[in-house]
């Protein structure tokens, strides 16, 4: 029997019909961009949900990136990590940055602010850093090296919405942080993106850099760009927030029986929880395929693909491995990233996964793991 491919996502989608009226308006009012009633609607919305005092929403989370670096001032080096999507550090070249790669930690799978200290040099400006699969970096240890040395700290959040700390959201942390709505994020708009910050003052310089620099009618004030979000992207987003937290706790279920299913197979390593965290989103899963398990993880990559499960190896290569990054400074000697780019695999995760669709995926992984 031919079954349906299992992806590694699935983006969720609210009722057609509850999507229908808000369509009605916005072709009613013709309001369709430029911060119509939807735009602020969900920037409200957000800002509450997430717990951050400013959001600022955008076309896209590079357009974000972007921003965020611009309204920083941010010039010279920027560290950061070779563990991410390659849009991290593409933001720093179009910005006029240059990327000066960090190692990880092995149990965050995030920057690691030793390695992140030793990498200063008196041409580094700023540190941007990446909350990986959702999982919180060392904060307090950045924040550290960032004021002992006087430097921006900026967070590319995408994987992080709706991420909470013991101590509040995780998104208050640093200078900016940067969420992705991309229709592969746990919460998304189709494209979009935010900045979160703390600044009333930030938030008035990012809105003026994402419509042109244009104060009123007639003045420009910065070399901006188009960077809005439009209406049909804000009212689809407005009512996706209505769903965020069913969406979140049945892809928590569904992380749940791969826990039990994988946790004692060998040669296969699982995040541990990080201590601190009061609530995950579970926007992936990944594993890490070691020399005990019968496959190595490329066998078991093709293994799975062959039976319709397509997982991801995210992230690899290295964003230090592509051609264009290879000369980069520390891109030679990224030994923890290296070990982790090499063995991970992310399986499929999302909340319309049904029950049986997680039964398959866990009898193919436990049984590619029987030698």
């Amino acid at each position: 029997m031919n079954r349906p491919p299992l992806y590694v996502t699935q983006p969720a989608l609210p009722d057609l019909a509850d999507f229908e009226p808000m369509l009605r308006e916005i072709w009613a009012s013709r309001r369709l961009t430029n911060g119509g009633p939807y735009h602020d609607q969900l920037e409200a919305a957000l800002a509450g949900y997430l717990a951050v005092p400013q959001v600022s929403l955008l076309g896209n989370g590079t357009l974000a990136l972007m921003l965020a670096l611009k309204a920083l001032d941010v010039e010279g080096e920027v560290i950061t990590t070779p563990y991410s999507f390659v849009a991290t550090t593409h933001a720093l070249l179009w910005s006029g940055c240059t990327p000066v790669f960090a190692d990880i930690d092995p149990a965050s799978l995030n920057l690691d602010p030793a390695a992140v200290e030793a990498a200063i040099t008196p041409r580094t400006r700023a540190i941007l850093a990446v909350h990986v699969y959702g999982r919180p970096c060392d904060t307090a240890g950045l924040q550290a090296v960032a004021d002992r040395h006087g430097l921006r700290l900026i967070y590319d959040a995408a994987h992080a919405f709706g991420v909470q700390l013991d101590t509040g959201s995780l998104l208050a942390a640093g200078d900016a942080a940067i969420l992705s709505f991309h229709a592969t994020k746990v919460f998304h708009t189709f494209e979009g993106g935010a900045i979160a910050c703390r600044d009333e003052a930030l938030k008035a310089r990012i809105d003026l850099l994402r419509n042109f620099g244009f104060k009123g009618e007639t003045r420009v004030l910065a070399a901006g760009i188009n960077a809005k979000m439009n209406e049909l992207q804000a009212a689809f987003g407005c009512l996706s927030l209505g769903g965020i937290n069913a969406e979140i706790e049945a892809r928590a279920r569904v992380a749940a029986r791969y826990d039990a299913a994988f946790g004692n197979l060998p040669g296969l390593r699982l995040l541990a929880p990080l201590p601190g965290v009061a609530r995950h989103n579970h926007g992936y899963y990944p594993i890490f395929v070691a020399p005990g398990f019968a496959l190595g993880r490329d066998a078991l990559y093709e293994q799975l693909r062959a039976q319709g499960i397509i997982a991801r190896r995210y992230f690899y290569p290295l964003i230090s491995d592509f051609d264009m990054y290879r000369s980069a400074p520390g891109a030679d000697h990224l030994p923890i990233a290296r070990r982790m780019a090499d063995s991970v695999l992310c399986l499929p995760l999302y909340g319309a996964l049904s029950d049986d669709e997680v039964s398959r995926v866990i009898a193919a992984v436990t049984a590619a793991a029987r030698p």
